[in-house]
Parts: C-alpha cells; structure tokens; sequence
C-alpha cells in the first residue's frame, strides 16, 4: 500500500505540474497571440473574422477541415491590394470558440452568415473555398445565389465522397477522430506544447518519441501537416504552435470529421435546387486528384454557364503552393464582377475550361 500510495501521490502531482505548465502557456499564448481581427457573436459562442483592404466585391475565404484563417494569409493580403478581403476561423479553429453544436457543412453555413452579419459585411460576395470549405460555400451559393458574385473552389471536395463513406472511409473517419480525441488530451497535458516548443529550438527527440507512440499512419500524417506548415509564411508559426497546442483544435477536427458524410448529404440536398448559376465558377483541381475526383469537380464548374476546371501542377493544397494561380484567379473574377457592374450585367461571358 506504501509503494501504491507514493506511486498515486508522484502521478498525481505531475499531472498537476502539465496541468499547470499548460495553463501557464496558453495564458502566455493568450497575452502575446492576440487575435488580429475581431470576435463576433454567432449565437452563444464567437467566431474571429478578420477583414483587410478595401472595395467591392468583398472576397470571402474558408478554410479546410483543421486549416484556421492563416491558411490564407499569404493569399489574402495579396488580394487586399485589389478589394476587400475577410477570412474567419470556423467553430474551433484559431481564434474561434468551439460551438456546441456539430459542425456540419449546414451549421457551418449558418455560423458564416451570422458572422457576416454580425461584422456589417455586404454582399456582393467572391467565395473561396479549399476541400471541405467548397461544402460550406456551396451550400452557401445555393442558399443565396443573388449575393454571390463568385465563385472559386481550390481542390472542393464533393458530396459524392463522402456521402455514403465506404468501410475504407468509414475506418479513416473513425481513426481520424480517435486520434484527435487522444490528442486532445494529450494537449491538455502539456505535451503537445512542449513536443512543438523543443522541435522550436531545434531538438526532434521529444516531438518524434511522441508521434512514434502513436503509430506510424499517425506519424505519416502528421509529418504531410507540419510539411504544408513549412509553405505558409514564417510569420504565422508562432500562432499555429499555440494553437495547436490546446485541446480546442483537436476536438474541433474530431467532430468535423465524425460529421462529414451528414454534410455531403447537406451540400447534396442544397444542390438538387440548383439548375444554373449566375455567377462565374473557377474549380481548380489538384493534378494529384484521381480521374473520379476530376470528374466530379467539373460538374461544379458546369453548374454555371460561366464555369471553367483548370487541372493544376499542385497538391491538394493549391493555395500553398500556387498562392500566384489564386489571387491571380480572384482577381480575374473581381475584375470581370466589377465590369459587369458597369455595364448592368450580373454574370461573366462564357469561359472555356483549360488545363494548367
């Protein structure tokens, strides 16, 4: 009973001493990572939105499952040059609060126009979506396609993939969010924030020893996200470390992706309305995407007279790697939604599709 007792009494105050290490450190994170735009209510919980240049359209950007609003920073400030430009971080990500309610691509529609609202932006609208962010705004489209001005999709996922997940899918889905339960807990420990504060100085023991305990599908994971890291500007790693060293983050992508197939069905039943659009649609596709991905993705861009696929030399993540293609895309469509602005037209001329 003796050992049993100090054994309880030595786990008992290192849990307390992570516990403490980790409260002092998103006090610290808190202090010195404000957020750089502001917190707006959605109803009961707030979503940071950040808003920079100016002019209409105003250009919306949404992220992917796990990307916060510094997954467009490179890109938005580019665009800031030309017209408004706002990214916001979903339901648990970044800045935001974690909400109480499942994030499907429905309510994460419904958090986007409350916060639109609530931030005193007016249509009309440019949206920019990557992978599960084209749910978002597709739904958004279909909801409100007067308000819309365009639409630009880098590398959407469709409601196809995902609204029937097959047992290979399922099994992801599941294991993707066991893992990001499991690592919840460990950020409420402190270990992932000092895994990332030693791989900060330069040491890879610590953060290695860590992710070898959890296998090595975790590890390969892992190492892809921290090399798309690699590509955003250094600027923003000090935000992404301390983000990702709370259980917020974690949590958020468990729940995102234990709802995603119910938000394929969501996207799914929002476009069954939808005969055309009026509205210029520019889908960019990975060339890394399979031919059924391919395929399906240019279906979003013939729901509208003026779509066009461009098949670009990038992985999933094109706006990290051709930050050039994007903003060069969006300012094609501001310019065009501005032209016929002037000229009393609501749509762009019919484009053609192209490869790049």
């Amino acid at each position: 009973m003796t050992v049993l007792t100090w054994f309880g009494v030595v786990a008992g105050a290192l849990v307390l001493a992570a516990l403490a290490y980790q409260g002092v450190g998103s006090a610290l994170d808190a202090r010195r990572l404000p957020p750089p735009g502001r917190l707006v209510d959605v109803g009961g919980h707030r979503l940071h939105l950040a808003t920079a240049g100016e002019g209409q359209p105003v250009v919306i950007f949404e992220s992917g499952i796990g990307a916060s609003s510094l997954n467009w920073w490179r890109v938005q400030r580019a665009v800031a040059e030309f017209t408004s430009a706002c990214v916001y971080d979903r339901s648990g990500y970044g800045w935001s609060d974690l909400s109480p309610r499942t994030p499907t691509a429905g309510e994460a529609c419904d958090q986007l126009e409350r916060a639109l609202e609530s931030a005193g932006l007016a249509p009309p609208f440019v949206l920019v979506g990557h992978s599960f962010g084209g749910y978002v705004l597709q739904i958004f489209a279909a909801r409100h396609p007067a308000s819309v001005a365009g639409l630009v999709l880098a590398d959407s996922i469709t409601w196809p993939e995902w609204r029937a997940p097959g047992r290979a899918q399922s099994r992801a889905l599941a294991g993707g969010a066991l893992f990001a339960r499991i690592g919840a807990v460990v950020a409420a420990l402190g270990v992932v924030r000092f895994a990332l504060n030693r791989l900060q100085a330069g040491s890879t023991g610590v953060p290695k020893a860590v992710l070898g305990a959890f296998g090595s599908a975790a590890t390969g994971v892992v190492t892809r996200i921290v090399g798309e890291v690699a590509k955003m500007p250094p600027e923003t790693w000090p935000a992404i470390r301390a983000h990702w060293s709370r259980p917020k983050s974690f949590r958020a992508i468990a729940r995102h992706l234990l709802a995603l197939p119910r938000g394929a069905g969501e996207v799914e039943a929002a476009l069954t309305g939808v005969t055309r659009w009026p509205f210029p649609v520019v889908v960019l596709t990975s060339g890394a995407a399979t031919p059924s991905q391919i395929a399906l993705q240019r279906q979003l861009a013939d729901l509208s007279d003026h779509g066009r696929q461009l098949v670009v030399r990038a992985s999933h993540w094109i706006h990290l790697d051709e930050p050039a293609l994007i903003v060069k895309v969006i300012r094609d469509v501001v310019e065009q939604v501005r032209t016929d602005g002037a000229k009393g037209r609501t749509s762009a001329p019919p484009t053609r599709r192209a490869d790049l």
